[in-house]
């Protein structure tokens, strides 16, 4: 932005309030896309509305392209259409969206948490999820077949029956799917055999530092887990240490994730700041508790 002359400004103590300066106009766009994908999208949609075309390039290799796809997808669905090379984003000025019916899909971001739920616990069905989805999260589905995991999409309810099962250990690259990191690692914690994490280093820039903040919420839980910069190995084992508390490092994810974990503890779980979920999943405890999930708050 500052090759564009668009210039941010900000108190030194805090975020807010911001001050942008500068006027959005096409021309040569050159990013990383190994930070965060949402930079990209907040580009593609609305690079296309300026007179100018545009071009942007990735400067590093782009991960969690999964969301970049399903970003080319809705800005399709609106009649919105850019040329995608490897490197390379061509853009169009003067384009216009144009008003559709859409279909919302239910989020397998959030689904994952209860796929893993009926994995170590009780069957539960999942609806509203598209089998063939542009979510970088479906991938979800494909790991926990890998793992040996019993999970079924039934054409005719529409639904995904997730089974009890015995899973085992496998490497998992994290570098397209880093925000199912967290409750993949409590699947690791309770399968057969060792898990290995790689490419997983993004999963320090997330709300918290979460590669480390698994690693200790694993610890707390028992488990046996070492980390390096960018890889986690955990051993599986078949109980999690209950009648503790657990930090959730002001992350929503990690709060659901030793929520899930809890299930298979020997004992109750306290969860601290608990409402930390609000941010993407308002209503996560009462899903937990018409599962079955025993929720007292103090």
């Amino acid at each position: 932005f500052k090759k564009k002359n668009i210039h941010f400004d900000k108190p030194e103590d805090a975020n807010l309030p911001l001050t942008v300066k500068g006027k959005l106009e096409g021309g040569l766009y050159q990013m990383r896309g190994d930070v965060s994908s949402q930079f990209l999208s907040a580009l593609l949609f609305s690079l296309p509305l300026l007179k100018e075309d545009s071009v942007i390039e990735i400067t590093t290799e782009l991960e969690s392209e999964g969301y970049i796809n399903l970003t080319l997808n809705v800005l399709r669905l609106f009649n919105i259409h850019i040329l995608k090379t490897d490197q390379y984003f061509y853009i169009k000025g003067g384009q216009k969206y144009q008003s559709q019916t859409a279909t919302v899909e239910g989020d397998y971001s959030q689904a994952a948490f209860w796929m893993v739920a009926g994995l170590i616990g009780k069957s539960i069905e999942l609806r509203h999820l598209n089998p063939k989805s542009y979510q970088g999260d479906h991938k979800i589905v494909d790991i926990i077949k890998e793992m040996v995991g019993k999970i079924e999409y039934k054409d005719l309810k529409r639904v995904y029956k997730v089974k009890p099962s015995t899973t085992y250990g496998l490497t998992i690259d994290l570098s397209q799917i880093p925000d199912l990191g967290p409750i993949l690692m409590i699947l690791a914690a309770l399968s057969e055999n060792e898990t290995t994490f790689i490419n997983a280093s993004r999963l320090r820039i997330k709300e918290s530092d979460r590669l480390d903040a698994m690693y200790q919420t694993l610890l707390k839980f028992g488990v046996d887990v070492e980390i390096t910069e960018d890889t986690m190995k955990v051993k599986g084992t078949t109980t999690l240490k209950g009648n503790q508390s657990f930090d959730t490092f002001g992350d929503h994810r990690i709060a659901m994730a030793i929520a899930i974990a809890a299930i298979r503890a020997d004992g109750p779980v306290t969860i601290e700041n608990a409402e930390v979920v609000k941010k993407s999943y308002p209503k996560f405890f009462e899903v937990y508790q018409s599962l079955g999930g025993d929720i007292h708050e103090s």
